[in-house]
């Protein structure tokens, strides 16, 4: 081996790393380009109907829906006791309405209000019944929406192939 095939270093071009760096996760986009705009990769738009709502919007959104099923499950719990407090009917309420509303009508009250809806983007078809309730059981168990990913998109929509958009 002459001096100009010199072999390289082991580990070299790699930053150096320690274990307080954590651990290197996968981004959902390795390999591409970054996004010039959420939603770039998912084939929508950067502004005007189709495009993704913020995550300010989103949370107003979220908002009013959480503050409409408190009222009626004062409501409820004014009627009967049978269900448990308003602490447990609230979220029963948020559930049933999450699922109904997104199933029928592509959005929920809140969203309605603030001009947003839920649409698939793994197929040009409407949200069915089945993603409708994985995606508000999974906001309101499990992913809280303020976990998102490269888009900005809810971990819980990234979970049922969904996304909060304009329109």
């Amino acid at each position: 081996m002459n001096s100009s095939e010199k072999k390289p270093r082991k580990g070299a071009g790699t930053p150096k790393r320690s274990w307080l760096d954590g651990p290197q996760i996968p981004a959902q986009f390795d390999g591409e380009r970054p996004a010039r705009w959420p939603g770039e990769h998912l084939g929508l738009p950067k502004s005007g109907p189709g495009a993704l709502a913020s995550v300010m919007r989103r949370t107003g959104g979220v908002f009013i829906d959480w503050f409409l099923c408190l009222i009626l499950a004062n409501g409820v719990v004014t009627l009967t006791s049978a269900l448990g407090g308003v602490s447990t009917v609230t979220p029963m309420i948020y559930l049933i309405i999450g699922v109904l509303s997104v199933w029928l009508f592509a959005r929920t009250p809140g969203q309605a209000v603030l001009g947003m809806g839920v649409a698939r983007v793994d197929a040009n078809e409407r949200v069915n019944f089945l993603r409708a309730f994985a995606r508000t059981f999974f906001t309101l168990f499990i992913f809280p929406a303020v976990l998102v990913d490269a888009d900005g998109r809810g971990i819980h929509d990234r979970a049922t192939g969904t996304a909060v958009v304009f329109g």
